[in-house]
């Protein structure tokens, strides 16, 4: 698929995501969702792709979030264009994407660009880096699914009530940032982290991704039986002189 409003690039094992709207701050219009969205499945099914970075163009944002002049103009035409079916699945689709998600958070991510950094797996931010949950402002809700799973309840409701702007400094404290680096380091971090994930087993990082999204709202004694029943069959244990051969070659055997 031809892209215009993102780039997409491979680095051997990692995809990188580059919303490419710099001009208005990487806000996310229908045709932007659904090109990202294009972008993921097809980095879903590329076997040689084991992780997936996300970042924006430009040296301010990563996004601004949802395009609201193209909402304004599609209120305002008496024949709107149908909204499209598949719109509320899109986030879902990046957040349980079968790769690991990294988001390398170039600059501030307020509104939609925040609850879509909410769903990646893993954050790397710089001094740039600025979150704002704004739906309870403009009406509307949002990241009530994603965010307290990555910042705990309490946390997540004081961003989502008050829509306050979330620095760099304390995304990192509340762990909304895994990683604060310089914005010059900024995808040399990412990119190191993705290398990290790329170079363990596939099968078992995807299936602990999928084991974690599963199991939310089990309690913990069933998160330890399902954890056990995928021991027993998707993720059987690959045989030890394989799983353990670089460990072998080094050390020899005894």
């Amino acid at each position: 698929m031809r892209y215009e409003l993102i780039k997409l690039e491979r680095d051997e094992s990692v995809g990188i995501v580059t919303l490419n709207r710099p001009e208005v701050l990487n806000a996310l219009s229908r045709q932007h969702y659904n090109e990202i969205d294009q972008a993921v499945t097809e980095l879903e099914e590329d076997d040689d792709i084991r992780v997936v970075i996300f970042t924006g163009s430009g040296d301010r944002a990563f996004s601004a979030g949802a395009d609201i002049h193209e909402m304004a103009r599609i209120a305002e035409d008496p024949n709107p264009p149908p909204a499209d079916p598949n719109r509320p699945e899109m986030t879902w689709h990046i957040a349980a994407c079968t790769k690991p998600t990294i988001g390398a958070l170039n600059g501030l991510a307020y509104g939609g660009g925040a609850v879509l950094a909410s769903s990646f797996d893993i954050r790397v931010g710089c001094e740039r880096t600025r979150f704002r949950f704004l739906a309870a402002q403009y009406g509307r809700v949002n990241s009530t699914w994603s965010l307290p799973m990555q910042v705990g309840w309490s946390i997540a409701k004081d961003l989502l009530l008050t829509a306050r702007v979330v620095g760099a400094e304390e995304s990192f404290r509340i762990g909304l940032l895994n990683y604060l680096v310089p914005v010059d380091q900024l995808m040399e971090k990412a990119m190191e982290v993705a290398k990290q994930v790329a170079a363990n087993d596939p099968r078992m990082v995807q299936g602990i991704k999928d084991l974690m999204i599963e199991d939310i709202g089990m309690g913990w004694r069933e998160m330890y039986d399902s954890e056990l029943e995928a021991q027993a069959g998707k993720l059987a244990p690959t045989p030890v002189l394989e799983g353990f051969k670089p460990f072998l070659d080094r050390k020899g055997r005894k």
